[in-house]
């Protein structure tokens, strides 16, 4: 029997480091399903070749409890039609360790229209996904730290133009942003704008008494902080 190869895959998040992978193949015969897995397959399920003998019962009990039905009846139901499948779940290895994985394969007929054969891939995903959510992390922190920043320029701003503490500059923002219905952050990133081109001189006395206008109490409506 021929041994399967692993496969080539890349990750825009992990560049040039490989994800784990894995290919295999299931022959449906009259004797029962006979698997072939690739030394990828094995490693993701925690062994080495020579440790374990593939067959549908031992990838099933890798599954998580939670996946395992759903698991299943997909790879039942392609057994029986054939078609192309394809899962996004959870393993635990040998060791314990959960993995976020993807599998995608085919189902395969012969001349009768009887399934043969499942051949397919499994990657797994746990590394992209951790990188992708520390990522996104960071760029929320990132993200809320400018909007500080930006909100406390514009404050700072208020305050040297109008002679104003810092509580009457940030409601003066807040009052500005209900008014004029758009977010805070947009109203202060446009005044620290205006405070930092050339034409500063000339427009940044206009915004200035513009947001004092629209801070009176008879202009001032619901806040608008996020």
């Amino acid at each position: 029997m021929t041994e399967l190869n692993d496969l080539y895959t890349y990750s825009s998040v992990l560049g040039d480091s490989e994800n784990d992978a894995g290919t295999f193949r299931v022959d449906l015969g009259p004797e029962g399903p006979a698997l072939q897995w690739s030394d990828g397959m094995f490693r993701l399920h925690g062994y080495q070749r020579g440790e374990v003998v593939p067959s549908l019962e031992l990838i099933f009990a890798h599954k998580h409890p939670e996946d395992r039905e759903r698991c299943e009846e997909i790879v039942a139901q392609v057994s029986r039609n054939g078609g192309f499948f394809c899962m996004y779940h959870r393993i635990v290895d040998a060791r314990g360790k959960t993995r976020r994985v993807l599998t995608a394969g085919e189902g395969f007929l012969d001349g009768n229209g009887a399934v043969i054969a499942l051949e397919g891939v499994t990657v797994d995903l746990s590394r992209t996904l951790q990188r992708e959510t520390e990522q996104a992390a960071r760029d929320a922190v990132a993200g809320a730290t400018a909007t500080r920043t930006v909100i406390d320029q514009a404050r700072g701003i208020l305050m040297g133009q109008l002679k104003l503490g810092s509580d009457e500059a940030f409601r003066m923002l807040v009052s500005t942003s209900s008014h004029r219905n758009v977010k805070l952050v947009v109203v202060a990133a446009e005044l620290v704008q205006l405070a930092n081109s050339p034409e500063a001189r000339t427009y940044l006395d206009r915004a200035v008494r513009a947001i004092q206008l629209n801070s009176r109490p008879d202009r001032a409506g619901g806040r608008r902080v996020g």
